[in-house]
């Protein structure tokens, strides 16, 4: 048996857009520190390997106190690491991975042929590959077998069960077929939590931070231990920071005030969130920029959006014999005529403007 943590999508020195560039540099700093933390905690949790499957960096552009942060923080583990480049942080030998010594302890994979490393302590044998580029298309588990010769076969890769065709494409048919014990995954952002494929097990941890609010909620890594035939990984919740999107139904209400019954009971001091407003407003709409001046304090960094609809009675306007008739009239066939939800959101926004600005007043 041995004890695993797999980890992987760390995306270090992302650029963090639609922060300022001051918190950016800190998220940027954080990234960093977490790397001790990471190492803290595996040795805390008696881990033997450490499987980091690739885009641990952002790009090849990185701070080189980076990547010298990455290799510190590993070379302080008990246990043994090995490191499968992806797409984004992909293996040259200028690159990030080439730009600092490794401790003896750290193994990374260098080419898109699988490679095997013996951990004869643990009577284990570790697969890996990288991506060489920006996008890799082969297939290295299509002809790969483990061997049954009684040991324990991991392997750490990044690719994509999916079906993305650039990013190294891996087949659960693949995934059955191999052999292996344990299979480390990255490229996907959100934990899969543990999967089977025949008796093959395989995960996605997902990202440890969030990093945009497409990667909302607790994000972590998987600890655990497998064995002959079996694994028990379990994720474990380690970001420091989350993304959130709350939607509030001001319909009726004033919105600050719906937002505030909204927030009530939540620890937000922390986190990035982004607060949508949905249902009917008034003609004039709601005041995005000063309930976001009220509620900023309460958030690491908040985001607020109007996607409410303009109240019904508004249109009634389109009736009369006036350019406001008229304007809205046009509108409302630029709004029958719609596609999509946004598209009718976006025209209603329009309405919202062109009245204010037929009426001479502020929106």
């Amino acid at each position: 048996m041995v004890r695993i943590l797999h980890a992987a999508d760390f995306h270090l020195d992302s650029p963090f857009r639609g922060l300022t560039p001051r918190q950016a540099r800190q998220r940027r700093a954080e990234g960093r520190g977490a790397l001790k933390r990471l190492a803290d905690f595996a040795d805390a949790g008696g881990v033997d390997l450490v499987l980091l499957a690739g885009d641990l960096f952002d790009s090849g552009e990185i701070y080189r106190e980076t990547a010298q942060a990455l290799a510190e923080a590993l070379g302080t583990l008990r246990g043994r690491v090995f490191i499968a480049p992806g797409n984004h942080d992909f293996w040259d030998a200028g690159g990030p991975y080439g730009s600092v010594d490794w401790p003896d302890n750290v193994h990374i994979f260098k080419t898109e042929q699988i490679e095997a490393v013996e951990v004869p302590e643990k009577n284990c044998v570790v697969y890996g590959a990288a991506f060489t580029a920006p996008e890799c298309t082969g297939d290295p588990l299509g002809s790969f077998r483990a061997p049954e010769d009684g040991r324990l076969h991991l392997m750490v890769l990044h690719g994509d069960t999916e079906g993305g065709g650039r990013y190294r494409p891996i087949r659960k048919e693949e995934i059955a077929a191999s052999g292996l014990d344990y299979l480390a995954l990255g490229h996907i952002h959100a934990c899969s939590g543990l999967q089977y494929a025949g008796r093959t097990a395989w995960a996605y941890p997902g990202c440890p931070e969030g990093r945009g609010f497409d990667e909302c909620g607790r994000r972590g890594v998987l600890m655990g231990t497998v064995d002959k035939g079996t694994a028990d990984l379990r994720f474990v919740a380690f970001g420091r920071r989350k993304y959130e999107i709350l939607t509030v139904d001001s319909t009726g209400r004033d919105a600050l005030a719906a937002a505030e019954a909204a927030l009530e009971g939540r620890h937000t001091a922390e986190d990035v969130y982004r607060i949508v407003f949905t249902g009917e407003a008034p003609a004039d709409g709601i005041d995005a920029e000063h309930i976001r001046q009220a509620l900023e304090e309460r958030f690491y960094a908040l985001e607020v959006r109007d996607e409410t609809r303009i109240a019904r009675d508004l249109w009634e306007g389109a009736r009369e014999d006036s350019l406001r008739g008229a304007f809205l009239r046009r509108l409302q066939l630029r709004r029958d005529a719609a596609q999509t939800e946004e598209e009718r959101l976006a025209v209603d926004r329009a309405a919202r403007w062109g009245l204010a600005a037929l009426e001479n007043r502020e929106l």
